[in-house]
């Protein structure tokens, strides 16, 4: 059996293990990364359709979920995003913004990993790929752990940067998980996030002609809500539209402070909150980014509600078309200039409204108002790991310092990266944790 000795064994050669690698080799430790995949960053090559939606502009811990978000504040405020902007300046990669402040390689994010593994190659970091931990456990001061390969590896400190579930065709487990349960520490529950939503057979049978629609929408979460709207039927949806807390994606946009009730599921907001952004209907259910924003808040039997023309009276709009030439447009053509024509044809015909607009009542021009600004639908669950972009949950936060991402009870043992219970939105903020926490445990470890 082969024996080495290094300084730290990072598992996981990710953004937040090549980063954490990084830094460590900078400060002249001897370093080993290892991996199971055969090639270091795959989640990083395939992330922003392949052109790396490497961090945003507006990160900050409101854009975090976990039992304690504002436990990120440190690592975001040492390693910010414009800390790594200057090192993918410095790199020579071109960038530029897309929206709400989401920054994407102009090329490929190829040039992401190539600069990672180039910095982990000048610091004299040592990587080997296709090499998975088959056992690890204390050693005196340090660590001792088995590969794969059947080589016995010594350590002085130990980071567990392998990530979370999603995504497992690209290989990734719960061993990081696993293994700081097995040193003792606390779990939060994980589950599958920024994942799309599926539907019941029955519903998705009526929407399955509305499979590739897509439309900007308003969706919020309802914590406590059934499958039966609780607005006032009488009003306007554009009167009724007034989420609770509503969160913006956007740099300048204001941030949610949500706090949840002593009596509440820790780390979860119990009170609404919503996104507004773009959704696509599929054959399972809703997808796009609104979606998958959302679906971080989601919990099994909870409700949804989506307004799909956000800022619009449709009952208004609806009623002033019907003024207009004697009232002679078809009903569904009049809502078609409003949404997609697809999904008014289908919103006609679930609330069972046809005709001209001369011949419809007030009464069937609010229900479909409400059909398109106050959708309340349940989904029955989400596409799971296979399709979800992140892990939430994880390793908790009081386990850790959150200046070195140390963990209190195991002198030596780190944990960065999304094994942590900090889950960001959509939109490069869990690229941005990635680095950050990489970078904080990577000038201690």
């Amino acid at each position: 059996m082969n024996k080495e000795t290094y300084d730290t064994l990072i598992v996981g050669a990710g953004a937040a293990g090549m980063m954490c690698a990084i830094e460590a080799g900078r400060r002249g430790r001897r370093v080993l990364v290892v991996d199971h995949a055969r090639a270091p960053g795959e989640k990083i090559r395939i992330s922003g359709g392949g052109r790396c939606n490497f961090t945003n502009l507006g990160t900050g811990p409101a854009n975090f979920l976990g039992e304690n978000p504002r436990f990120a504040s440190s690592a975001l405020k040492r390693f910010s995003q414009h800390d790594f902007v200057k090192r993918v300046d410095q790199a020579g990669i071109a960038w530029h913004e897309k929206t709400l402040g989401q920054l994407f390689c102009d090329d490929s994010a190829r040039l992401i990993v190539r600069m990672l593994t180039d910095g982990m190659r000048e610091a004299g970091v040592v990587l080997r790929t296709g090499t998975g931990v088959a056992s690890v456990d204390r050693a005196g001061d340090g660590f001792a752990a088995v590969l794969s390969d059947g080589t016995a590896v010594t350590a002085t400190s130990l980071v567990l940067a392998s990530g979370g579930r999603s995504i497992p065709k690209m290989g990734a487990t719960g061993w990081a998980c696993d293994t700081a349960r097995a040193f003792g520490l606390r779990v939060t529950e994980t589950r599958p996030a920024l994942v799309p939503l599926t539907f019941e057979t029955g519903l998705l049978e009526t929407l399955l002609p509305l499979a590739g629609v897509a439309v900007d929408v308003v969706v919020k979460n309802r914590p406590e809500a059934t499958n039966t709207p609780t607005d006032n039927p009488a009003s306007s949806s554009a009167e009724r539209d007034r989420p609770n807390l509503m969160a913006s994606s956007s740099p300048k946009g204001d941030r949610p402070n949500i706090m949840p009730s002593s009596s509440a599921e820790r780390g979860r907001p119990q009170k609404e909150i919503g996104f507004a952004e773009a959704m696509l209907f599929t054959h399972r259910g809703l997808s796009g980014p609104a979606i998958l924003q959302i679906s971080s808040y989601w919990r099994e039997g909870e409700a949804i509600t989506l307004s799909m023309a956000p800022g619009v009276d449709v009952l208004a709009r609806l009623k002033a078309a019907r003024e207009e030439n004697g009232g002679k447009a078809a009903v569904h053509t009049a809502l078609g200039h409003i949404v997609p024509r697809r999904l008014a044809e289908s919103l006609c015909e679930r609330e069972q409204v046809s005709g001209k607009l001369a011949e419809v009542g007030g009464k069937a021009l609010l229900r479909l108002d409400q059909a398109v600004n106050a959708w309340t639908v349940k989904p029955v669950g989400s596409e799971g790991y296979r399709t979800a972009e992140v892990t939430l949950g994880g390793v908790a936060t009081d386990q850790l310092d959150q200046q070195t991402m140390a963990v209190k009870t195991v002198p030596g043992l780190y944990v960065i990266g999304e094994a942590v219970d900090i889950t960001g939105w959509l939109g490069g903020y869990n690229f941005q944790w990635a680095w950050s926490s990489g970078w904080a445990a990577g000038q201690v470890c």
